[in-house]
């Protein structure tokens, strides 16, 4: 049986979500422009350290994200056939593999704001050995030449790391560890230096990263904002895009101002006393990837149950994971550690487990849909643990298997199904 006609796109309600939308569409279509000038561009890995690129002036575009836009713009399915006629798996992990199957295109400029330009920089990481070989992939079919950032493990504090992160980030990850990271990076400066021909300027440096402070300082308060207020006056359908577009721009004064611009204008919503879900009567946390192609999903579910997803990682993980402050002695330094640790927050338990339990409680959550993907390394590691955390602390937990980003693995009416069935029979209930 076929399955119904559901809407995908979803309704944003903030002018600022519309705003950074526009300027990310113009922007890059001035990258084209660039790069057909001779300008050198990176294609990087979301986890990158992209303040130094900015303080080089070096332009790029953050891989997972091209995912997103690609999705958003219902091209996955065109991209991703495009792997399958090469006679790659059906399985290979959708969402580091955009950029490789965007070169697979006879007509790449008919991809999203005309198409990926042809990076000649590639920066990853050594965490999975399935993004490791998209990216050798990615090397011969763009001519590329990559540059990956070695890791380093060492034992380091795991409760309340939130608490440390900002100031105590020595204490935190310990020095070893930093060290490690201070020297790939400053490995990375050096290759980055010999390949464009450009230099890091120390005080342009600082610069951006008191700005990238200075932004997520916003996003912790629109985070803080959102958990307290009840109803809740804005949605994810409107953060995740304002911030994931915000953030790939980290660093520059645009990004600070369309985070305060974000801040102001939720907190304007909650000064009138405005609902983004005025029947509201749940609220719902999100963990995972935003479903870039259908995020009208998080709305299908106000309606009818009053049930409101308030939280995704992407504005919480702005506000806890990149603040690092007195930079000004070493900024280096002070990227690695935020470098170094970004993986654990996302993807290894306890820091995962207990910074989720801690984000719910905050935001008076009353159940978590978890999307877990099924062909990513990294991604699903250790949901269980992640779940039993969850349950334990009292939070009832839906997991949905789909990938996040090709829509044509996704059933909807299934999926709708498994949402309606944790607000039901576990959420009213109890």
């Amino acid at each position: 049986m076929a399955e119904k006609n559901y809407e995908t796109r979803s309704v944003k309600k903030l002018e600022i979500t519309k705003k950074v939308g526009a300027y990310q569409k113009e922007w890059f279509m001035g990258l084209h422009s660039r790069v057909s000038a001779g300008e050198p561009f990176a294609y990087v890995g979301a986890n990158a350290p992209m303040e130094i690129l900015r303080a080089m002036d070096i332009p790029y575009v953050v891989n997972q994200w091209w995912t997103a836009i690609c999705s958003a713009k219902q091209m996955g399915p065109r991209f991703y056939d495009l792997l399958e006629q090469a006679g790659y798996r059906n399985d290979i992990c959708s969402y580091c593999a955009m950029g490789f199957a965007c070169s697979l295109d006879p007509k790449p400029e008919e991809g999203p704001w005309g198409g990926l330009p042809q990076p000649g920089i590639l920066i990853g990481s050594e965490t999975c050995s399935s993004g490791i070989k998209i990216e050798e992939l990615m090397e011969e079919a763009f001519g590329a030449e990559s540059f990956r950032i070695q890791h380093y493990h060492q034992d380091v504090i795991t409760d309340n790391w939130w608490e440390k992160s900002c100031d105590d980030w020595e204490e935190l990850l310990g020095r070893k560890r930093i060290d490690f990271y201070e020297n790939e990076l400053r490995l990375l400066i050096d290759f980055l230096e010999r390949k464009t021909g450009r230099t890091l300027n120390l005080n342009r440096f600082i610069e951006t990263l008191n700005n990238v402070n200075e932004q997520e300082s916003w996003y912790r308060k629109t985070r803080d904002l959102i958990a307290e207020t009840v109803p809740a006056p804005v949605t994810v359908t409107d953060t995740i895009n304002a911030v994931m577009q915000a953030q790939w721009h980290r660093g520059s004064r645009w990004a600070v101002d369309a985070a305060r611009s974000l801040y102001e204008e939720v907190k304007d919503l909650s000064d009138r006393g405005v609902a983004a879900v005025p029947n509201e009567k749940i609220r719902l946390l999100w963990i995972g990837r935003g479903l870039w192609f259908n995020l009208a999903f998080y709305q299908h579910f106000e309606d009818k149950y009053g049930a409101a997803f308030v939280w995704t990682m992407y504005l919480a993980l702005a506000a806890d994971g990149y603040i690092r402050n007195n930079v000004e002695e070493n900024p280096v330094r002070a990227v690695a550690s935020r470098f170094s640790f970004l993986e654990d927050i996302l993807h290894v338990p306890p820091f995962n487990s207990q910074w989720f339990v801690k984000e719910a409680k905050k935001n008076r959550i009353d159940g978590i849909v978890f999307l877990v993907p099924e062909n990513c390394m990294n991604n699903g590691d250790f949901y269980y643990n992640i779940v039993w955390s969850l349950e334990e602390a009292g939070f009832p937990v839906c997991v949905l298997r789909a990938d996040p980003a090709d829509a044509k693995k996704w059933s909807q009416e299934h999926m709708v199904a498994e949402v309606e069935s944790l607000i039901e029979n576990r959420i009213m209930k109890k």
